[in-house]
């Protein structure tokens, strides 16, 4: 970087010299890519990219139980954060209550959220919201049903509880 450009950001303390965390650049990306589908095929575009957002999901869901597997574990409720595909940050904050059949969590921080929120894309980053964490489960375990009954565009905080239903 030239001194030009050095002196140029440094007087706008919008721009930062930091390079991005990758939560955030992931957030931005799919806003955009959320948004320019939007803009060229409407509602049909915003529900190929939530089916998207539901693939993406369940794939990670079935990483996830392959991860349980290869670690002994079985692929059920106590086992799914363990496991988990998404290792925590300072990006992230939840308090977790694990038990045999179930997981609880509450997030009060997350880094999507956030960015979707500063840069005024809440209307976009609900579709991934919405779907990612119900897919997740599904793909780990088809019994997994996650409720995500609290959102923090709404709510200010996250709520899921994730419970293993009764196999028929």
């Amino acid at each position: 970087m030239s001194e030009a450009e050095k002196k140029a950001v440094s007087s706008d303390p919008s721009l930062e010299l930091e390079p991005v965390n990758m939560y955030v650049l992931f957030a931005r990306m799919f806003a955009d890519i959320a948004r320019e589908v939007e803009a060229d095929f409407g509602e049909a575009g915003i529900q190929a990219v939530r089916r998207g957002v539901q693939r993406f999901g369940e794939r990670r869901g079935r990483d996830i139980a392959h991860r349980a597997e290869v670690m002994g574990h079985a692929n059920d409720a106590e086992h799914y954060l363990s496991c988990y595909d998404m290792g925590r940050t300072d990006y992230f904050y939840s308090e977790d209550d694990v038990k045999s059949h179930s997981v609880e969590q509450v997030f009060t921080k997350c880094v999507f959220a956030k960015t979707w929120t500063d840069d005024g894309d809440e209307k976009y980053g609900i579709h991934y919201c919405q779907i990612i964490d119900p897919a997740i489960a599904c793909g780990y375990n088809e019994h997994l049903k996650c409720t995500h009954d609290k959102h923090f565009f709404k709510d200010g905080q996250c709520h899921f509880l994730f419970e293993m239903q009764d196999e028929k």
